[in-house]
């Protein structure tokens, strides 16, 4: 990927770029790299580490809808639901379950009660696809669950830092920004020195957000509105949690341990 010079951000540690263009610049350039996806990949991974399991994270363009009807794009993740199972089973790990389904799934309360040891594959379009883009570098998985365990944890990284939301997708698979996704990046660069103005700015937003109440702003954006609607709401709440878990998931042979 060709980038101009001035969108490098070479002159600060701390970096900040969007999506999976963001996290293939930064782990190009980075000594280490922060994947931040609030609502839910990270915080499921949170919750499921700080139990002693380890996630297996899996690329996909459209979720883990298992196969059945449904609108348009669903062949698509029909066939990304295949594969990630084919995947799992291959590399040890209990593949994810749909969401409203009873079994572990990339739902955050779904893990609240996961074994210590299980290994558990969890496929999304965001958070699991930019770490499984980037599992050739030192990285982590951050939200606003453990921003101070990362943050301690890459404050030992010998080398610039990225710091990388993933965002939301469109229905047409494009990018859309997520604001809880900048909050969780704040939050891990707050405790963080040579900052990038890009980085800044996110940590200008926790810190204004936290003022006012992560949970009445996590659940009154748009991605914390569509989990409420579809009777999610417990994971909102988990992932409006600040700072209560000291795991930092980072990624070894190709789980998040």
């Amino acid at each position: 990927m060709i980038v101009r010079a001035e969108h490098r951000q070479h002159a600060h540690r701390v970096r900040l770029e969007w999506g999976v263009e963001g996290v293939a610049l930064l782990a190009a350039e980075c000594a280490a790299v922060v994947v931040v996806d609030v609502l839910s990949f990270c915080t499921a991974v949170d919750v499921a580490v700080g139990h002693g399991a380890t996630v297996l994270p899996q690329r996909t363009s459209g979720g883990s809808t298992p196969p059945g009807g449904g609108p348009p794009g669903t062949a698509q993740r029909n066939d990304d639901h295949a594969a990630a199972a084919r995947e799992a089973i291959d590399r040890g790990a209990m593949p994810a379950g749909d969401r409203h389904g009873c079994g572990p799934s990339l739902r955050p309360s779904s893990l609240v009660g996961l074994a210590p040891g299980t290994k558990l594959a969890l496929p999304s379009p965001n958070g699991a696809t930019l770490c499984a883009a980037a599992a050739s570098t030192v990285l982590f998985a951050g939200c606003l669950r453990n921003a101070s365990a990362v943050a301690a944890a890459v404050r030992d990284v010998d080398g610039p830092v990225g710091l990388v939301p993933a965002g939301e997708r469109w229905p047409d698979g494009t990018m859309r920004v997520a604001v809880e996704d900048a909050l969780g990046a704040g939050a891990i660069a707050a405790a963080l020195d040579d900052r990038s103005p890009e980085t800044d700015a996110a940590v200008d937003l926790f810190t204004a957000t936290r003022a006012r109440g992560l949970h009445a702003v996590l659940g009154g954006l748009a991605s914390g509105r569509e989990l409420i609607a579809d009777g999610f709401a417990a994971d909102v709440d988990l992932a409006a949690e600040l700072n209560v878990s000291r795991a930092a998931p980072r990624m070894r042979d190709g789980f998040l341990t």
